[in-house]
This record gives structure tokens, sequence and C-alpha cells, in this order.
């Protein structure tokens, strides 16, 4: 019996080791797997989008709204710094990456129009990075079965160590991790659902490589799966009134318009509530044709003129913000955020009187002896 005991320890030994990965193209070049990526538009060539595009205005409210026992929504400004701190800074600088905490996946998430996928290009922009697009779309068909979806992960992994930084985007993430896949689906959306988090424990802390997934509804799929592939969830909000003002007091120049007086920038943001920088960029292109903008000299911007081209949009409604909320505040992160807050309230005298009881009890037990 102790002999086959010794046996046994000798086995969970050998299962301790790592394994190491297996090079399944060791004949091949890094040149020709680029080329082959680039061939299969997993490797794609990123839109130039600086950070200082993603427009937005910090909440001065937000403090005055803690204070009253409400936790606000995050404002684009802030949505802008967590990205830069989380992707840009550690991707694009070496010294930054080797002091900060290793994050190996940040989820982008908030309703449609809110800028997830200009954001992950912006980070690829600012840190001149790779972007390699495995969102179900793309490798649909591509890279057929098992040993298929092992050669290009192992190829987009080899590629993007060789030249690091590299950012590897999972568009519309939830379906990668829905409960039951739709019928008929050629794009297979749950291919990645195992090996996602087996790619993930691969990075190592000299590697610059950063998984960004974006989701319009994360709460669609299960949570349990999806808060465990992705380290960080980054909640993206409809913008509120600062948000809007920048952004349309931006946009229309940007477009070729002009600013008059005759134009009410006030009411023009009340009337965009509820809608998103993706779709005041939609209302403000369709008014400002070539005809319109030869005209402007004449006949200056009215803020009636854009109601006709937002009608047409659907806004997001507070109940879907609501959702996105509620969402948040399930996943480890929106979790920990509310235990804190709380404490926070529950220290105040509470926690002072409560240590002053203990030591009172330990001179008690010195006394009896």
């Amino acid at each position: 019996k102790k002999k086959k005991k010794k046996k046994k320890g000798k086995k969970k030994g050998k299962k301790g080791k790592k394994k190491k990965e297996k090079d399944l193209t060791p004949d091949r070049t890094i040149e020709s797997l680029y080329e082959e990526l680039v061939e299969q538009n997993v490797l794609q060539r990123c839109p130039k989008v600086s950070m200082t595009e993603y427009l937005g205005e910090y909440s001065y409210l937000g403090t005055t709204l803690r204070q009253a026992g409400v936790e606000p929504m995050p404002s684009l400004a802030d949505v802008r710094r967590v990205v830069t701190e989380l992707a840009v800074l550690p991707l694009g600088s070496e010294a930054v990456h080797e002091k900060s905490p290793l994050v190996k996946s940040v989820l982008l998430a908030g309703p449609r129009g809110t800028g997830k996928k200009m954001l992950t290009h912006a980070i690829c922009t600012e840190t001149g990075a790779n972007l390699f697009d495995l969102t179900a779309t793309n490798i649909g068909g591509k890279y057929p079965g098992k040993k298929g979806l092992a050669m290009l992960i192992h190829m987009v992994m080899k590629v993007g160590r060789a030249l690091q930084p590299s950012v590897v985007y999972i568009g519309d993430c939830e379906r990668t991790f829905l409960k039951k896949a739709p019928k008929g689906d050629p794009s297979d959306p749950k291919r990645l659902k195992k090996d996602l988090p087996k790619v993930l424990k691969t990075i190592k802390a000299d590697d610059r490589i950063l998984f960004v997934g974006t989701s319009k509804a994360p709460f669609d799929c299960e949570l349990k799966p999806l808060s465990g592939a992705f380290q960080r969830s980054v909640l993206i909000p409809r913008p509120d009134y600062a948000s809007r003002y920048v952004i349309i007091k931006t946009l229309i120049p940007k477009y070729g318009g002009t600013l008059s007086k005759a134009l009410d920038l006030s009411s023009l943001c009340k009337v965009c509530d509820g809608y998103t920088m993706g779709h005041i960029s939609t209302a403000v292109q369709s008014v400002l044709t070539d005809r319109r903008i030869t005209q402007l000299a004449k006949k200056p911007l009215v803020a009636s003129e854009f109601v006709a081209p937002l009608a047409k949009i659907d806004p997001i409604y507070k109940e879907e913000e609501e959702a996105f909320k509620t969402w948040y505040g399930k996943t480890p992160l929106g979790k920990k955020r509310a235990k804190l807050a709380k404490g926070d309230d529950d220290d105040d005298g509470k926690g002072k009187k409560g240590k002053k009881g203990k030591k009172s009890g330990k001179k008690g037990k010195k006394k009896k002896k």
C-alpha cells in the first residue's frame, strides 16, 4: 500500500509541470504567417483615430449625486481616461507595462453607437499596435474544425508576440458566451468559448498583447464565462448634456458647417438626449450635404433642421441604460465597488466604537490573571 501511495505522489508531480506550447508552424517565417493572416482578413489595417477624437466632457454633477446616495453613470471623459490607463499606456510603453499590473483583456460594453470600435481603433493608432480581428462573423468559414481553430489562434499569437504591441479584437463578444447559439448561424459564434480562456492563460508578463471585446448586449449571455474571460469591464454610457454639447460643437465644423447665433446649441443638445455619438454624427452628416454647405452664407444652420434626421433613429431609452447598470452591478468589479461604497458608509463612527470594545475586553482578561 505504501508503495502505491508513493507512485501517486510522483504522478501528481508530473501534472504540476506546465506543458510547453507546441509550435505548429516551425518551418514557416513570420513574414509568411503575416501574409496569410492579411489574405484571410484576420490581420487588418486599422483606420487612424486618435484618442482625442473620442469626444466627451467630465460629469461635474457626479460628486453631488454621490453625496445624495445615488451612484452616477460614468462620463465619456472617464471612459477615455480609463481606456488610456488600461490599454494605451501599458501597450505603448514598455516601462509602464513592466510596472503596471498585467491586464490581458478588456471588455467595452455599451449601447449601439457609443464608439466601442472607435476606441479599439484609437488604442491601435496611439500605440502603433497590430489589429487582429477574431469576431465570429469575420472568422466564420475560415480554418474549420478544432485543428483549424488551433492553427488560427497559434498563428495570431505567434505573429502578435513577434510584432508586439498587438490588439486582438472580438466584436459582439456576447454571442460567444450565449447559452444557446441561434440555429443556422454560419459564423458559429460559440467557436471561441472554450479556447479563449486557455489562450489568455498563455499571455505572460513580457507580452504586450491585449484582447479587446465589445458588446452591445452583455446581459443576453452567461455572466460567469464572460467576466471570467475579460479581466476588466468598461461601461460606456449614452452621452450626458455636457458631452452632447462638446460633440455637436465639434462635429458641425468638422463636416463643413458653421456655428452661428442662429443655431441654438443648448436646445439642440436637449433634443439629442438619448442619442449616442454615432447617432448624432449620422444626423449631422445627413443635414450637411454639399448643397446645404453652399447655402450656409445666406441661410445659416438652425436647430430644427436636425429634428427630422434624428427622428429616423431609435434613441437609447432609460430601460436599456438601466439594464446595463444592473448587469455591471453583477460583475465582479461592480460587486467590489458596491462593497467599498457600503463600507465607507458603515465606517462612519461605527468602526471606532467596535475597536474600543475589543481593547476593553483584552484589559479585562489581564486583570483576571
